[in-house]
């Protein structure tokens, strides 16, 4: 099964961030990483850019609208994930636990549906399963 692991951060935890050399962070992370790559559980794994360059697509309204960021409160932006291919829960707590995170920061851990949690019948996830193989074949050329 399939968790994610959403790294989020409040207002300590990012000016911690700012403090700690960044060659330092980005060794602990590429440590993490590779031990996530030797256990064979890394699906995917991404850090995201600072909320100032994002934006918002609120479809509260009629026609969506799109404002930039930065947006919200710090403790509801994330920062980065990781997917992970784990055999339980337990798994990804325990490598969730392992995360190079200090104080101020936390992960939101959340499994990924895959096609078994939805009706086998239905048009849509047929065609979800023939889109993800044709994914596949084109990764693998």
């Amino acid at each position: 099964m399939k968790f994610m692991l959403i790294m989020r951060a409040d207002d300590s935890g990012v000016e911690a961030y700012k403090e700690m050399p960044f060659e330092q962070v980005i060794e602990a992370m590429g440590k993490y990483n590779e031990s996530m790559i030797k256990a064979g559980v890394l699906v995917a794994g991404e850090g995201l850019t600072d909320a100032a360059e994002g934006f918002v697509v609120d479809f509260s309204a009629e026609k969506p609208l799109i404002t930039d960021g930065p947006y919200g409160e710090t403790k509801e932006l994330f920062n980065g994930f990781w997917i992970l291919e784990v055999s339980s829960r337990e798994e990804a707590a325990e490598w969730a636990s392992r995360a190079p995170l200090g104080p101020g920061s936390f992960l939101e851990v959340r499994r990924v549906t895959g096609v078994e949690d939805f009706p086998a019948d239905n048009e849509w996830i047929e065609k979800e399963a023939g889109w993800r193989e044709e994914q596949a074949q084109r990764a693998q050329q």
